[in-house]
């Protein structure tokens, strides 16, 4: 168990500390200024959903239980014969 172990442990160490990346050229490891603009547009956008969400959910009702007996028909039930 303990040769697992250390087989794991030497594999482990063995793979961070290899060299860093080969391709450091002058570009690399810069963002485009279009992926900027994509998440400033998420962003807004996951603002506008959450204040959207909330401006409907002060709407609802505090509870949905049944205490109004005369709102709980629809139109179609009031249509019905009593027989």
């Amino acid at each position: 168990m303990s040769d697992l172990l250390t087989l794991g442990v030497e594999l482990t160490t063995g793979l961070l500390a290899q060299d860093g990346p080969r391709q450091t050229g002058p570009d690399f490891g810069k963002a485009s200024p279009v992926g900027l603009i994509v998440v400033i547009l998420l962003l807004i956008s996951v603002f506008l959903l959450v204040w959207s969400m909330n401006k409907h959910l002060r709407r609802l009702p505090k509870s949905f239980g049944d205490d109004d007996p005369q709102n709980t028909g629809s139109a179609e039930d009031s249509n019905r014969d009593p027989r």
